[in-house]
């Protein structure tokens, strides 16, 4: 490893891209609640929870992996109202 990249973990490129996954979930999740275009958001929420589930499969948390798996499906189904014109707001 190059002396600059000393301050970097010694982890395997596996590991590493795992990491990504999960950081890149965690701020899609973050990004989502701001988005005020209900398809988009459940999209977002969709990709981000899918990056999530593998970060939590990977580490081995089923209690994360189950809040994942639930919000990866509610965002799928509320995706699916909509497109299909089934999605109501009640006020």
């Amino acid at each position: 490893m190059p002396a600059f990249l000393n301050f970097l973990p010694n982890m395997s490129l596996l590991e590493t891209i795992i990491n990504i996954v999960a950081l890149l979930g965690a701020i899609l999740l973050t990004y989502g609640v701001f988005l005020e275009a209900e398809r988009r958001q459940d999209a977002v929420f969709m990709v981000g929870s899918a990056c999530l589930l593998v970060y939590s499969l990977w580490i081995g948390n089923k209690i994360f992996s189950l809040a994942m798996v639930g919000l990866f499906i509610g965002s799928l189904i509320e995706l699916i109202e909509i497109l299909i014109g089934k999605h109501k707001h009640i006020n």
